[in-house]
């Protein structure tokens, strides 16, 4: 029986370990994979012919929170519930920061049958609604107002809400309710995109947690804020 040559082993061993690394650096974590995510449900809505409002007023907002799945399911008692990520401007520059990642949970009582999946993207129009959000866990429609943004081509009404909430609906429903909803912080998500202790404020704030794998994101509000 011929031996392999000591060579051929080690060439062998080497490409082996080569592949086992390339493939670790591909997978993504969850954060990774739901700020992709947030990517999409970001751009189906710019494209969106019925979602002007927002391509007319992201411009004033101060941040913008991203769901790609919210799941709601139930029969008389339902509830809903996804994870989000929240991007912010910077006021004085007008550049965007983050995401910071966040929970969204509700439950409601009402004559509901079958599960939703929705989108959502809700536009944070006032300092109250943003520093609610960095201060950790709050209530939609309790500790700040929340309103349904209107929906149709050329739609022009005038909100005046801390959020405006829009979502996608791929399911029985017509729509979500927020008022009442709770947003808390994912502490272990932010921890795990950005390698560190960080809080929503060194984040969206501080600017002291970077992650280069939300430029997409980043450049797609960019663009859509600063379009004409």
């Amino acid at each position: 029986m011929s031996k392999i040559p000591h060579k051929f082993l080690l060439s062998l061993v080497f490409f082996q370990c080569l592949a086992s690394l390339s493939g670790a650096a591909l997978a993504q974590s969850e954060p990774e994979k739901l700020v992709i995510a947030a990517e999409k449900t970001f751009d189906n809505f710019v494209r969106d012919p019925d979602m002007t409002w927002i391509q007319q007023n992201l411009a004033k907002a101060r941040a913008v929170l991203i769901a790609p799945a919210v799941v709601k399911a139930g029969f008389i008692f339902g509830g809903s519930g996804g994870r989000a990520v929240l991007l912010a401007t910077d006021p004085k520059t007008g550049k965007w920061h983050g995401p910071a990642f966040y929970t969204l949970a509700t439950a409601s009582v009402g004559f509901q049958a079958g599960i939703e999946l929705s989108e959502v993207v809700m536009l944070v129009m006032t300092d109250r609604g943003l520093n609610s959000l960095l201060g950790g866990t709050f209530k939609l429609g309790g500790d700040v107002g929340i309103a349904a943004g209107p929906v149709g081509a050329g739609a022009k009404s005038s909100i005046t809400s801390d959020f405006v909430s829009f979502n996608r609906s791929k399911g029985i429903y017509g729509g979500l309710n927020f008022d009442g909803s709770s947003v808390s912080l994912n502490d272990d998500w932010n921890q795990s995109y950005y390698k560190q202790s960080a809080t929503s404020t060194d984040i969206l704030v501080r600017y002291s947690a970077v992650n280069g794998h939300s430029a997409k994101l980043l450049e797609a509000l960019a663009a859509a804020a600063n379009r004409k």
